[in-house]
């Protein structure tokens, strides 16, 4: 409500909440600091992970940031700008989502305090944004060159072990490593000396009952399904396999038609055609020279019963994604017209045979000789073990990815950030007014990694970046702290602890473009919510719908 002379002249609807200037901003900044300060102590190989419990009481645990904020309902637009930087994190490189938002909140807090000191949110902006720019260009210098898949290179091994240090997996990192690393080279296509790599090639699939150590690489495809007649012979060795999307079935018209039979022998011909054209089905793909048939839709009961006296190994209503999975790993080609098949259609495969994973029958299509797509099968104690372990294992495939496509990483440990503090705290002398403070805010924010990762493994934090440092300032690039040894200040890149370029550049581009959108917000309007109240007693509002604060993982508690 604005007051111009006596006459009251309403602008909002009543009942809006409205927060501007200072105030705005400090709630804003408040709010998404809480958020990276509830993930904070999942960072690093000794961080903690985060149990959430929904009201159904299924329970999440994990210390990968993307899935806690995710399922986490947050309720404050500045907190969920924090959370989005989490998503677009993991979509964009699979890793570094906890450090992303770190460094948000490390940066809004230290812009709070220039706020404190009456410098103008424009310059803090503009400061954010030129020390982003030279973090970027400093990272592309700082980055070292690889081959992928040189023999002796173990690269993209410790890759993926340094990823998996920091999950709930570690103790079987050494396999899961090796894991990642040859699911990515047998999917990834080349193209001029250049790799792409597509992860949805690589099935994961998970089972309880075994140590997560006994997980296996399948070099093929895995279908949850079992063989459709009893009769049929359960492994076939050296196999040509058959891919058809078509029904072996006897057509059935568009319209209901009545077939009047007023004689047996009628009958009896009517019955031994549709048995006729179903042998004629089958013999056409004996004539291919197929030993196994995987069909998109249904097989006849007839059908499968010939191909059973041919020795032929048959599933039926295979899922479409696993039909192209299994084209890839076997050179062959989907088949939409059996009259058409032909026997350089045929996949080729070194086993097929179904297996019994716990209660549960499955076809391995295994020993592909080039398969472009492969298959994981993770084992676990409980599901809360498979689930965050194939969480972490997207990690570190991702991060696998990342250096094979990028050929480039850099040494890990907090050494990287420690040396972009000192080289952008030297670029800020650049600058003769006060987006200097700006950019040394900017420098000392990013210290809250290698900070964050001594603090959680109970090192004293200031000590030990006093270390590291003094080590940097003597040209020692990749001095980083050696969580995992003795705590003390270690060459990363020997130690093999190293990370991809993209997903320490990728966090540094969301924190400080969503620090500075934050920044820049000096007026908050919140709408009242028409949404009905819930009414006395539970259950639905009036007219249906979702009650309000519902939401996230089936009403976990809100925050902010």
């Amino acid at each position: 409500m604005i007051g111009q002379g006596q006459v009251p002249v309403i602008i909002l609807k009543e009942g809006t909440e409205r927060a501007k200037g200072q105030d705005a901003q400090k709630n804003n900044i408040m709010a998404a600091s809480i958020v990276a300060d509830t993930i904070k102590s999942t960072l690093g190989p000794k961080g903690m992970d985060k149990m959430l419990v929904d009201g159904l009481g299924d329970i999440l645990i994990s210390n990968d940031g993307a899935t806690l904020l995710d399922e986490i309902d947050v309720q404050h637009p500045a907190a969920k700008i924090i959370v989005q930087i989490a998503k677009v994190q993991d979509q964009e490189t699979g890793d570094g989502t906890t450090s992303a938002v770190i460094i948000a909140g490390e940066l809004l807090k230290k812009g709070g305090e220039l706020l404190d000191k009456k410098i103008h949110a424009s310059l803090i902006v503009e400061g954010y944004k030129a020390a982003s720019t030279k973090a970027q260009e400093i990272l592309t210098e700082l980055a070292q060159k690889m081959e992928p898949f040189q023999e002796e290179s173990k690269v993209l091994n410790n890759i993926a072990k340094t990823s998996l240090h920091s999950k709930a997996v570690h103790s079987a990192k050494d396999s899961l490593a090796q894991i990642a690393v040859d699911s990515v080279k047998r999917v990834a296509e080349e193209d001029n000396g250049n790799f792409t790599v597509d992860l949805d090639n690589i099935k994961i699939i998970q089972k309880t009952g075994k140590s997560l150590a006994a997980s296996e690489f399948i070099e093929g495809v895995i279908i949850d399904k079992e063989v459709v007649h009893t009769a049929m012979p359960k492994s076939v060795k050296n196999a040509k396999i058959l891919l058809l999307n078509q029904n072996i079935e006897v057509q059935k018209g568009e319209w209901d038609r009545e077939i009047r039979i007023n004689d047996p022998l009628e009958m009896k011909s009517f019955l031994d055609n549709e048995e006729q054209i179903l042998r004629d089905m089958v013999d056409n793909v004996k004539t291919t020279g197929a030993t196994v048939v995987v069909c998109q839709k249904g097989i006849d009961d007839m059908a499968q019963y010939f191909m059973a006296k041919e020795n032929i190994l048959a599933i039926r209503r295979v899922k479409k994604s696993d039909m192209e999975k299994i084209a890839r790993a076997t050179g062959g080609k989907i088949v939409t017209n059996l009259k058409d098949a032909k026997a350089e259609d045929l996949g080729d495969a070194g086993l097929v045979e179904e297996v019994k994973l716990g209660d549960d029958e499955h076809v391995f299509v295994r020993e592909c000789k080039k398969p472009k797509a492969v298959s994981i099968i993770l084992y676990g104690a409980a599901k809360y073990v498979t689930d965050e372990a194939e969480r972490a294992l997207h990690d570190a495939l991702c991060v696998v990815r990342n250096v094979v496509e990028d050929k480039t990483y850099l040494p890990g440990g907090g050494s990287i950030y420690t040396e972009l503090s000192l080289k952008i705290d030297e670029f800020a002398d650049e600058f003769k007014d006060k987006r200097q403070l700006a950019v040394k805010a900017f420098a000392d924010a990013l210290l809250v990694i290698p900070s964050t990762l001594a603090e959680n493994a109970g090192i004293d934090p200031l000590d030990i970046l006093n270390e590291i440092r003094a080590a940097h300032a003597e040209g020692q690039v990749a001095a980083g702290i050696d969580i995992l040894k003795n705590g003390k200040i270690a060459d990363m890149q020997k130690a093999g602890i190293i990370e991809p370029l993209r997903v320490l550049s990728q966090a540094i581009k969301s924190a400080s473009e969503s620090a500075i959108m934050i920044m820049r917000i000096d007026d908050v309007i919140v709408s009242k919510s028409d949404r009905p109240a819930m009414p006395p007693g539970g259950g639905m509002p009036p007219g249906g719908g979702m009650p309000p604060g519902m939401g996230g993982m089936g009403g976990m508690p809100d925050m902010m």
